[in-house]
């Protein structure tokens, strides 16, 4: 199963997220297919940019969001409310 879900990156207590689209089996930091956007929870309020063409072709593939990603997902206007 492809999930589209978040790879942690930055340093310690300072973290920010790629949305990635990955095996749901892969470890969280492994191996992704395609990186289609990013998350910094850190700034006020928190920032994301996705590419909504990418996106909306592996959710028509198939690929399930992860609960934060949808709502990523839902803000950006992806995935209707």
């Amino acid at each position: 199963m492809v999930k589209i879900r978040l790879r942690r990156m930055g340093q310690k207590k300072a973290p920010y997220y790629r949305i990635i689209v990955a095996d749901s089996r892969s470890p969280r930091d492994g191996r992704c297919i395609d990186e289609i956007g990013t998350f910094d929870p850190n700034t006020d309020p928190s920032t994301f940019k996705v590419d909504e063409e990418k996106a909306k072709k592996w959710l028509a593939n198939g690929a399930q969001p992860t609960e934060v990603v949808n709502k990523i997902f839902k803000n950006a206007g992806i995935i209707s409310k």
